[in-house]
Parts: C-alpha cells; structure tokens; sequence
C-alpha cells in the first residue's frame, strides 16, 4: 500500500514536471513521505533516472527535508553512476533551505537517486534534479522508482 501511494505521488510528480517543459520553466522535482509509518530507521528510497540525450553531461540534484526539526534526523540523497557517487544531506530540516546541490558527471544513460534518512520517523522531502547538458541546457528525461522500503 505504501510503495503504491509513493509512486501515485511520484507519477503526479513526473507528470507536473513533465507539464511543465511544454513552458519556459524545465523543472524536474519529485515530492512526498518518506516511511510513512515512521518505523523504519534505514528507510530507503532508489529511483532510477535516465538522461536520454547523448549530448547529455550530468544529472544535478539537491533535497529538501519538509518536516519539522527532530533531534539527530537528517535526509540524505546520493547519485550513483558507474563507480562514481556523489551525496547531500539537507543541513536544517524544516527550513526553507535545502541541500547543497551536487553534480554527478556521468553522461547519457541511466543514474540512481538514492534517498535516505538517518532514524525512525516519516520525512517530507522534495527532490529537484535535473540532466543537463554541459552548457547547462536541459536533456530528455524520466524517472522510475524501483524501491520504497
């Protein structure tokens, strides 16, 4: 039930996004709960995105935690392609602010978004990433969740 609310939200997400491209603004963000339940302290979340265009240079990324401060609860987000990764974590949850944003440089194909959190309890997130090219011009993009446990 959880893994199918995740990716109804997800898919509005992706939808919005893709939306969204017909206009000026290429937004790519994907949004919602992370561990609903609350119960689960290595809660994890992977995401497979795939820059389709060959001219594409590198998938950029920063997270955002929407959830009130707890004491010792942070959100991480990694990419990972080949043997190369990168990871953020969004240092004060609740703020307006969010992670750094981080650059994987890895070209066309597919990435992993890996989303995480540090102990029990849910967490609101909001995911920005986008593929670009190396003059920072949006490529074709697309994203599939393949864990939510």
């Amino acid at each position: 039930m959880n893994r199918i609310k995740w990716v109804r939200i997800l898919q509005t997400a992706v939808l919005v996004s893709g939306m969204s491209l017909a206009g000026m603004v290429h937004a790519h963000n994907i949004a919602g709960p992370i561990d609903p339940a609350g119960n689960v302290p290595s809660f994890t979340v992977v995401a497979l995105v795939t820059c389709f265009d060959e001219s594409n240079d590198k998938l950029v990324a920063n997270i955002k935690d929407l959830s009130p401060a707890v004491d010792g609860m942070f959100v991480n987000l990694t990419l990972f392609k080949g043997g190369n990764a990168i990871s953020a974590t969004d240092p004060i949850p609740g703020d307006q602010g969010s992670s750094p944003t981080i650059t994987l440089r890895g070209g066309s194909g597919l990435y992993y978004m890996i989303i995480n959190k540090t102990k029990a309890g849910t967490r609101n997130v909001a995911v920005d990433y986008h593929c670009l090219t190396e003059n920072g011009v949006h490529t074709d993009t697309d994203i599939r969740l393949t864990t939510y446990e």
